[in-house]
């Protein structure tokens, strides 16, 4: 996030906010795994929804926690084209977005499911002209750059798009095609022929595609968008964008397509509207006024520079949203992800807003006495976050909820003390995190593809659904997690091997030391009569491509090595 220009959330074509795309197991490379945060040769498996975004608000507080990790990065927004659109871009330039992409269905590769590829989404013309005119109806065209594609193939597609309201275009199909891709629609498979969407050396080598042959393209569509421009007396893009009176239907023709009614999309009422693309008036997120700017730059500012220790206490209440992702990418443009554990740590009292130590990384340490919100530990990267209640609490921490819904929502390492109850969806995506917990609601570790994840407590319904990587350890008190697991890829056990013994008694230590849990000192004051309460959950294909990496390091190669031999052995059915 931090070495971005632009950053953007994909709400349609191209969404893959579970694990990057719908991939089979025979192309997950071991490179394409380390890339993902994955598994060599495990499935990759995609859910439609981003389970952080329900709302307008939620997208708005995604839009905010990603300006928190990159102040200097554009944020864009892309929407498919339907009916009704135009509404959706409205409250997404509320919410804040620097750009709002128009995506038509005619775009994709050959990857995407078929029914998405024939029957999701309308031609770009009729989402961009309703997204560019209810902007104009609600006074916010001049805070977002619109920008739109599915399959803009020449200069007239830009000049027409230009005129319909967008002033950014977007090209892939075509120059896939000017690098050799024959729309074979096997992306899937692992077997495209002229070795472009494929990670088989062998194809690779059929691969006739050169830079220069996109850049001649992109010549040529320019070309004729000046030609265009010329014929119709226009000198920039920006008066082109928006000037509906310079289009027309053809005339004179007949049958069926002449009931098509254009009227909507051809509106002069909004041409009026002058679009400059260099004077947006930008959302202004006041960061300024955060947390991490008043105070944790200011109070850690030596220390940054110098990299030695330090602690602070603050306090924090549900307003301060986002409190320690500036910081935190503050310290990975500096450090990245060198610095020793507990470098710099935050002791913070009361509250925490929504994505409270979201994206945070190796070296910073959030200790927060009290409760938090939703998305806690959003993204985390390497940081470690400890919450528990104040220390003269009267109530039973293990019984109660502490932190909100999708807390460590694609996390992919550091580490997680809660001294109490998540919300739902804990722990979805996570790729190697760790984290220990008292009791989690509906869905927990939906998705995971790595990571370690201690549950002791009680676990709602639909427990590791999608999981494709990672461990769970769970504590099955009254015998009912049998019933709320998701069985579908996931193996069932007792915690009998001397390695998980050793890990799980391990985190629940590292637990009782960091929050002072009652329900973790328990359990360890008692751990022969806890252990066979344990469940280790673990997804079956990744159990095997473990136990396949394992041997081939006990042979004496090096971890990459293993990886890539357990890998064929996997894909040729060797294992």
């Amino acid at each position: 996030l931090t070495s971005a220009d632009e950053i953007q959330i994909k709400m349609a074509q191209g969404a893959k906010p579970g694990e990057g795309g719908h991939l089979p197991g025979k192309k997950v490379y071991p490179w394409i795994a380390k890339t993902r945060h994955s598994t060599p040769g495990v499935s990759l498996i995609s859910p439609p929804p981003h389970h952080d975004i329900y709302s307008i608000e939620d997208l708005a507080q995604l839009i905010y926690d990603l300006k928190n990790a990159n102040k200097n990065a554009r944020i864009s927004v892309k929407l498919v084209s339907e009916c009704g659109v135009g509404t959706v871009a409205a409250g997404v330039a509320k919410a804040g977005a620097g750009v709002i992409l128009i995506s038509g269905y005619d775009g994709g590769t050959g990857a995407a499911p078929r029914n998405s590829i024939y029957n999701a989404g309308l031609p770009w013309e009729l989402g961009l002209a309703e997204a560019h005119q209810t902007l104009i109806k609600n006074g916010l065209r001049n805070k977002v750059v619109i920008e739109t594609d599915g399959k803009l193939m020449t200069g007239r597609d830009v000049v027409i798009a230009a005129i319909l309201g967008a002033e950014e275009f977007g090209f892939a199909t075509a120059p896939l095609i000017t690098l050799g891709c024959a729309m074979m629609r096997v992306c899937n498979l692992d077997t495209c022929p002229f070795g472009v969407a494929t990670q088989n050396p062998e194809l690779r080598k059929k691969f006739p595609g050169k830079p220069e042959y996109v850049m001649n393209f992109m010549i040529f569509v320019a070309s004729e968008l000046r030609e265009y421009m010329s014929k119709l007396g226009v000198r920039t893009v920006d008066e082109l964008v928006g000037r509906i009176d310079l289009i027309k239907p053809k005339a004179g023709i007949t049958g069926t397509a002449a009931q098509v009614d254009l009227s909507n999309i051809i509106n002069s009422d909004y041409v009026s509207e002058k679009v400059e693309y260099n004077k947006k008036s930008k959302y202004d997120f006041k960061l300024e006024n955060t947390l991490d700017e008043k105070v944790l730059m200011k109070e850690f500012e030596k220390n940054l520079k110098s990299g030695e220790k330090k602690s602070i206490t603050v306090n924090v209440k549900n307003t301060d949203r986002s409190f320690g992702t500036i910081f935190g990418s503050e310290i990975t443009r500096k450090y990245y992800n060198t610095l020793a554990d507990d470098t710099y740590k935050i002791v913070c009292n009361g509250s925490g807003g929504q994505s409270f130590g979201a994206f945070i990384p190796n070296g910073l340490t959030l200790e927060l006495v009290g409760d938090s919100n939703d998305y806690f530990g959003k993204g985390l990267s390497g940081g470690k976050l400890v919450v528990y209640p104040p220390k003269d609490s009267t109530f039973k921490a293990e019984d109660n909820i502490i932190i909100g819904n999708v807390a460590l929502y694609g996390a992919t390492s550091g580490k997680a003390f809660i001294n109490g109850v998540a919300g739902e969806r804990f722990c979805v995506r996570n790729s190697g995190a760790v984290a220990v917990v008292e009791g989690v609601g509906d869905h927990g570790c939906e998705y995971m593809t790595g990571g370690c994840v201690v549950v002791i407590g009680k676990t709602g319904k639909n427990f590791a659904a999608g999981m494709s990587g990672g461990v769970a350890y769970v504590l099955d008190e009254d015998r009912h997690l049998y019933t709320r697991l998701n069985k579908e890829m996931v193996l069932f056990s007792e915690v009998k091997e001397k390695y998980d013994i050793i890990q799980l008694k391990d985190l629940i230590q590292q637990h009782v030391d960091a929050t002072g849990s009652e329900k973790g000192k328990r359990i360890l004051d008692n751990f022969e009569e806890y252990l066979p309460k344990f469940k280790k959950i673990i997804p079956h294909d990744y159990k095997k491509m473990m136990s396949a990496i394992a041997s081939m390091e006990e042979k004496g190669m090096s971890s990459d090595q293993a990886q890539i031999e357990a890998f064929y052995q996997i894909i040729n059915g060797k294992q």
